[in-house]
């Protein structure tokens, strides 16, 4: 669950002796990140999130239907099912993590991602279709209090995409006071 990989987080941060860590989360990263720090802003220093990750999506009539057949047509033919119902994300997963994903990416996020009070740097690359600027990142924006939301050129992976606008982009946010 996130909660375990926020146990993790902190026995990480413990061990290697870090104090009021900067902390950069990228897409999933994002959940552990916004859970770790929910009022607890004394335990980092300032949060950038890249393609940050979160939200349930509200459950459409559609999404219902999709669910009931995917149901019916596991029973019958689980191979198929998964192939045209899951996700690409959830087919490439082996077996035993798929049962973990589920508990993760059904949890929302935003009531954590309310309580984060860290100074905090939202950067989304437009063409982004996994995390959408205009869905979670401005989902988010709104739920942080004092964060700065960055549009960037490209996609989920903007930082890789164009490394000295990110790297620029983050050092400046973290050497302002």
């Amino acid at each position: 669950s996130v909660s375990d990989y926020c146990l993790w987080l902190e026995s990480f941060i413990k061990a290697a002796k870090l104090n009021k860590p900067h902390v950069i989360a990228h897409s999933f990263g994002a959940r552990v990140a916004f859970k770790y720090l929910c009022g607890r802003g004394q335990l980092a220093e300032k949060l950038v999130v890249t393609g940050g990750a979160g939200l349930v999506k509200p459950r459409t009539k559609e999404y219902l239907r999709r669910v009931k057949a995917y149901r019916r047509v596991k029973r019958l033919f689980p191979k198929f099912a998964e192939k045209y119902f899951g996700s690409e994300e959830y087919r490439a997963l082996p077996p035993l993590m798929r049962e973990s994903y589920k508990k993760i990416v059904n949890e929302d996020l935003r009531e954590y991602a309310a309580g984060v009070e860290n100074k905090t740097l939202l950067i989304y690359g437009k063409n982004d279709t996994v995390t959408p600027p205009g869905e979670e990142g401005e989902a988010f924006h709104s739920l942080i209090a004092g964060s700065r939301l960055v549009i960037a050129d490209g996609g989920h992976f903007c930082f890789s995409e164009n490394p000295e606008v990110f790297n620029k982009t983050v050092y400046e946010f973290f050497t302002e006071k």
